[in-house]
């Protein structure tokens, strides 16, 4: 029995479903239950391993809410057979992004509050 390998367009959604579950902090269980399948199942769309169909890609863009782009921005050159026509966050990590997310739910004035402090930070390490 031959296994065929996952579509790298399916890998990429699948691990942008994986980055925005865990930005959030939601486990495969719980986004099981929100879309009425197996953490299993889940795991399977995360690896690219089982595609995800359009009908079930808007309910996880609702359950993880982002639209539904979110899923396929950032796609490697590799797969799209052309150049990112925009700023990339192909570097930004699950970490930088967490950051980001506690950042955003931050308000104005302490988000002001935290650059004074990062720009407090760098101006007395010299950079």
């Amino acid at each position: 029995m031959t296994h065929k390998k996952p579509d790298p367009v399916d890998i990429h959604v699948g691990s942008r479903v994986r980055l925005r579950r865990t930005l959030l902090g939601i486990s495969q269980s719980t986004l099981g239950d929100k879309l009425s399948v197996t953490f299993q199942q889940v795991q399977k769309y995360e690896r690219g391993a089982n595609r995800i169909g359009s009908s079930r890609l808007y309910r996880i863009a609702e359950a993880l809410d982002v639209p539904v782009a979110f899923f396929f921005d950032d796609m490697p050159e590799e797969i799209t057979g052309k150049a990112p026509s925009g700023p990339s966050m192909s570097n930004v990590t699950v970490k930088d992004m967490r950051l980001l997310h506690e950042l955003s739910e931050l308000s104005d004035i302490q988000q002001k509050a935290v650059l004074n402090v990062i720009r407090a930070i760098k101006a007395g390490s010299g950079e």
